[in-house]
């Protein structure tokens, strides 16, 4: 099968993040074609990971363009965030944290 929007699971996530760098109102045209590609790993099954990542795809498949944007996409950060955070405890690294300066 071909997949002109990307197929992965890290490619996806880092393909949708790079639609939340642009502003609010720019960032959901095409965000949802990346979620379509977005394939949870096996090891991934059952952890924090598989619900923030079912949490993410949630929010950028049922967003509305034109409501809403600048509060729906600063939600859809902060769950990029998370996910990221709790991939690296999944992969051993404990004390992972996005930070304070971002």
């Amino acid at each position: 099968m071909e997949y002109p929007f990307g197929h992965g699971f890290i490619t996806s996530i880092t393909l949708i993040a790079q639609h939340f760098a642009l502003p609010p109102e720019q960032a959901w045209f095409g965000a949802g074609d990346h979620v379509e590609g977005l394939v949870l790993p096996e090891k991934f099954k059952g952890t924090d990971v598989e619900e923030i990542t079912t949490l993410l795809r949630k929010k950028v498949i049922w967003h509305q363009p034109g409501t809403l944007d600048k509060e729906d996409a600063r939600d859809v950060i902060a769950t990029l965030q998370r996910l990221v955070v709790a991939i690296d405890r999944e992969l051993g690294i404990p004390d992972a944290t996005i930070g304070q300066f971002r």
